[in-house]
C-alpha cells in the first residue's frame, strides 16, 4: 500500500522528530564528554523507505548534549518534501536526566514548524512555539501542574540508568517518560521484554527491549482517532544500546504500529566510543 503524501509526511515527523537534531551555537559551549555517540538511521513504514537521519551525542558525568538531522527521502520525496533540526542539552543529576534546552525547526511542503524550550529543573521556564496551537473546544488543556519534571522529546528518546544496575538488563525499561513538546504533554511508559543482539556498521551486540505505551495528558484533542489509535497502540518497541563510556542509552531501532504499516526507525551505523580512561560498556566492534 503507498502511503499518501498526508499521512507519511505525519508519520515521518512522529517518528523522527526525537531524532532529528542539530548543534546549535546558542547552546553554549560543549559538555566535557566521557562517552559519544555518531549514529544514521533509516525509516521505512510498510518496507518503504521514508526518511533518513544522523544524531550525535555527547556525555559526561554531569551534562549531556544530543544533536544530528532528519530529512525525507524514498518515495515520498515524489509527493511531499520535509526536513527537520533540533538539538537538546542538559544535566545528569540525582539519578536521572534534566533537561535545559530543546529547539527544534522543522519544514514540510513549504510550511514551517519551531519549538523553543528553556527549562529549570525539570520544570518549564520559558516556551516560544510557532505556529501556536490552534484553540479547540474539546482540546485538553496544558495547566502548569502538568509541566513539572518533564522531558523534551529529544532528551526523552534515550534512557539514563543510574547507580550500578547493568544497563543491558530491565532496568533501562524500568521508568516512565514524561514528555512536552510544546504543543501536547504526554507519557511513555516502558516494560523489559528482553535482551537480543543487533548489528550495523561499527556495533554488533546486545540491545534491551522494552514496550512502549503512549497516554496523552495534555494538548490533545481526545475525540481525534488517531490519538485514540496510539492510546490503545501495543504494538511500540524500542531497541536500547548502551553509549560506550556513561549509563546513557541510545535507540537503536523504533518498531510503531500504524494505519499504513508498521514504522521502523532502525540504525544502519551505529559508532560509539568512550573516551580515554572511562569504562566501555558496549559490545566490542565486529
Amino acid at each position: 500500500m503507498a502511503p499518501s503524501s498526508t499521512t507519511a509526511r505525519s508519520t515521518f515527523f512522529c517518528i523522527s522528530a526525537a531524532l532529528a537534531a542539530l548543534a546549535l551555537p546558542a547552546l553554549g559551549g560543549a559538555a566535557r564528554a566521557d562517552g559519544k555517540l555518531n549514529a544514521r538511521y533509516t525509516l521505512t513504514v510498510g518496507g518503504v523507505e521514508l526518511g533518513r537521519g544522523s544524531i550525535t551525542v555527547e556525555a559526561g558525568d554531569q551534562a549531556y548534549e544530543i544533536s544530528g538531522s532528519a530529512r525525507v527521502t524514498g518515495v515520498l520525496r515524489a509527493v511531499s518534501s520535509g526536513k527537520g533540526v533540533a538539538a537538546a542539552r542538559g544535566a545528569l543529576a540525582n539519578g536521572r536526566m534534566v533537561p535545559r534546552i530543546y529547539a527544534m525547526n522543522a519544514e514540510a511542503d513549504g510550511k514551517a514548524e519551531t519549538a523553543r524550550l528553556a527549562m529549570t529543573g525539570g520544570a518549564l521556564k520559558e516556551m516560544n512555539v510557532e505556529p501556536p496551537l490552534k484553540p479547540a473546544p474539546d482540546r485538553v488543556p496544558i495547566e502548569a501542574s502538568v509541566l513539572q519534571n518533564i522531558m523534551d522529546p529529544m532528551s526523552g528518546a534515550f534512557v539514563y540508568v543510574p547507580g550500578t544496575a547493568d544497563l543491558l538488563s530491565a532496568a533501562a525499561c524500568s521508568r516512565p517518560i514524561p514528555v512536552f513538546d510544546g504543543r501536547q504533554r504526554y507519557d511513555l511508559s516502558l516494560s523489559y521484554l528482553r535482551t537480543e543482539k543487533v548489528k550495523a556498521e561499527g556495533y554488533a551486540g546486545p540491545a534491551v527491549v522494552c514496550g512502549v505505551r503512549y497516554a496523552p495528558v495534555a494538548g490533545h484533542r481526545p475525540s481525534r482517532y488517531t490519538v485514540k489509535y496510539m492510546m490503545e497502540n501495543k504494538d511500540i518497541y524500542v531497541w536500547l544500546v548502551p553509549i560506550a563510556g556513561t549509563r546513557l542509552m541510545a535507540p537503536f531501532r523504533v518498531s510503531v504500529a500504524t494505519m499504513i504499516g508498521t514504522a521502523i526507525l532502525e540504525a544502519s551505523a551505529f559508532e560509539t566510543e568512550a573516551k580515554a580512561g572511562t569504562v566501555p560498556v558496549s559490545a566490542p566492534r565486529p
